[in-house]
């Protein structure tokens, strides 16, 4: 039996007669990586993977919600002090909420909903849920908000509700995905561009090391202040500039004695991955998939080496990645742990994911899980 079928089978036993139902995408970013903060470009793309909802009006001004996969049912109004105590059923409310901040209108409904996004592997199955009750309600109401402000509907109620300062990609990507399209956009102007995707002879394959070391919070910060101080020295030679991104690696070159040498290699890789970015693009246009992978084996470089935000594990992966011919291979996310993403050739499919999995288990005591993923669309009603 299909998700959307248990969903509707029950909706109906909850609720009674069945809603309406809806779907959106959790994502992967091919290339990007600690950009979207530095006002650069990322590249993501929504996958067949995701939040699938039906939705109802049940005529009052309560929200009824049923998490099929927390096998849990929440009731909650839409007043600020009605938050509910649940964490999952605050992504809902959240939605709710901000719908009705930006002047939307919002009443009672009944939900049941359900997800495939693999928790924990770094596909943004919260922004899923997000951008999947953000485009319902639009549309359930009629409430006309732009599909932009629907992404970032998602990212306030992160903000707000949930208490994670997170950046415009993943709801972005959950709700403008396109199937066979990956998306370059760039994080200061929200302005973005579909190129093709679509790898005849290639697979994208999610190794994940189902590791997360514990100090990802406070490192992450500590970069990002990095790259910041970097921005700050570059900017007293050239004014113009507004972030990371704007500057020229020859920039970075002039204030190398000014700053630390940590300062230097962070916003070295940060630049280096602003262009990489745009090569990736060029090279999607000439079906040129050989240098999109060279490119991911060079962010997968500079973020273990520079950024230093890889580990162990993730760097074996890529090692044997590199060691098995396949294509491309880095470590996908903000690091220490998760995934490593690879575009791997079909008659090196089956080979390398039993390498993967037998070769990692003997070094590190446990198998990774591997995710088959193929570029689809975003948020919509099904």
């Amino acid at each position: 039996m299909d998700m959307q079928t248990k969903i509707h089978e029950k909706f109906v036993s909850l609720y009674g007669e069945g809603g309406a139902a809806y779907a959106s995408a959790g994502r992967i970013n091919l290339i990007g990586e600690h950009t979207d903060y530095n006002g650069g470009f990322v590249f993501p793309g929504a996958i067949d993977k995701g939040i699938v909802a039906e939705i109802k009006l049940n005529g009052t001004d309560k929200v009824r919600a049923y998490s099929l996969d927390y096998d849990e049912e929440c009731t909650f109004g839409l007043n600020e002090e009605d938050k509910p105590a649940k964490a999952w059923a605050c992504y809902v409310f959240g939605v709710c909420r901000e719908t009705i901040k930006r002047g939307g209108k919002v009443e009672g409904f009944d939900t049941v909903f359900a997800g495939d996004v693999p928790l924990g592997a770094g596909l943004s199955s919260s922004a899923a849920l997000e951008s999947c009750f953000a485009f319902a309600i639009n549309d359930l109401f009629k409430n006309g908000i732009e599909l932009a402000e629907l992404a970032k509907i998602g990212q306030s109620t992160e903000h707000n509700y949930c208490g994670v300062n997170c950046g415009i990609m993943d709801q972005f990507a959950s709700c403008f995905g396109k199937a066979g399209n990956l998306i370059r956009l760039n994080c200061a102007t929200l302005e973005y561009k579909y190129f093709p995707f679509n790898p005849k002879g290639y697979r994208l394959v999610l190794v994940d090391s189902c590791v997360k070391h514990e100090l990802a919070s406070s490192a992450y910060n500590f970069r990002r202040q990095s790259c910041e101080r970097a921005a700050a020295a570059i900017k007293k030679n050239h004014p113009e500039i507004e972030t990371l991104s704007d500057c020229k690696r020859i920039w970075l070159e002039e204030v190398r004695g000014e700053i630390s040498g940590e300062d230097f290699i962070r916003a070295e890789y940060v630049i280096g991955e602003m262009q990489r970015v745009l090569d990736v693009c060029d090279a999607l246009e000439r079906d040129d998939y050989e240098t999109v992978g060279e490119m991911m084996y060079q962010t997968h470089f500079g973020m273990s080496k520079l950024y230093e935000v890889s580990c162990e594990e993730l760097d074996f992966l890529n090692k044997l990645a590199r060691k098995m011919d396949v294509t491309g291979s880095r470590v996908m996310g903000g690091g220490f742990g998760g995934c490593t993403i690879n575009l791997v050739k079909d008659e090196l499919y089956a080979p390398f994911v039993e390498a993967a999995k037998k070769e990692f288990t003997a070094k590190f005591g446990h198998a990774p899980k591997v995710y088959d993923v193929v570029i689809s669309d975003g948020a919509r009603k099904l």
